[in-house]
């Protein structure tokens, strides 16, 4: 609360304040109900904009506390705080990765990032989207072509649990490797 309030003033603050309560509120439920809080929390608080509206660049990753200062995120922000969030409650990081597909919206295909759940390593993924407020899964998404997942771990191509890629390959995720290193001066790990 102190970086908000140095940051983004009392509503910043409140932001914060409301995140925490819900993570609080969602530590001892079962991880579904962890899931479904969280997204409906950043679905409903945050406004989704364009970087380039909200930044002033045309592609920056906002860390949590940077999303909920300024009410504001495009889906990029929405897919790294429901992460966040989700791994501070203990969700397993092998049950969570963030996606990159090739979304239909409006009939155009547009670069788009949702958050995959893995309840299980061969289980069908749900997706956590700022598009559409429920968690569907996966298969119910045909807007949604993936690209390429990653998280703390490793990237994947495509959607299948057993298509990691070779080595630290997050690595090349110069803006993932920025955003951790923010989110840890932050005090967020």
């Amino acid at each position: 609360p102190q970086q908000a309030q140095a940051r983004y003033g009392p509503s910043g603050v409140l932001a914060v304040n409301q995140w925490q309560e819900v993570l609080a509120g969602a530590k001892n439920l079962p991880e579904t109900e962890q899931i479904t809080r969280i997204n409906d929390f950043f679905n409903r608080r945050i406004t989704f904009l364009d970087d380039i509206e909200i930044w002033g660049k045309t592609d920056y990753w906002a860390t949590p506390l940077e999303t909920l200062g300024r009410g504001q995120g495009d889906c990029e922000d929405f897919s790294i705080a429901k992460y966040v969030s989700l791994r501070s409650l203990g969700v397993p990081l092998d049950k969570l990765r963030l996606v990159y597909v090739r979304a239909q919206i409006g009939g155009v295909s547009q670069a788009h990032m949702v958050l995959a759940y893995y309840p299980s390593p061969r289980a069908e993924p749900l997706i956590l989207d700022n598009l559409i407020g429920d968690i569907r899964p996966a298969s119910r998404r045909n807007d949604l072509f993936p690209v390429f997942s990653f998280n703390s771990e490793g990237l994947w191509v495509g959607s299948g649990p057993s298509e990691k890629a070779a080595g630290r390959a997050t690595a090349r995720l110069s803006r993932w490797r920025d955003l951790i290193a923010r989110m840890r001066a932050e005090g967020i790990e």
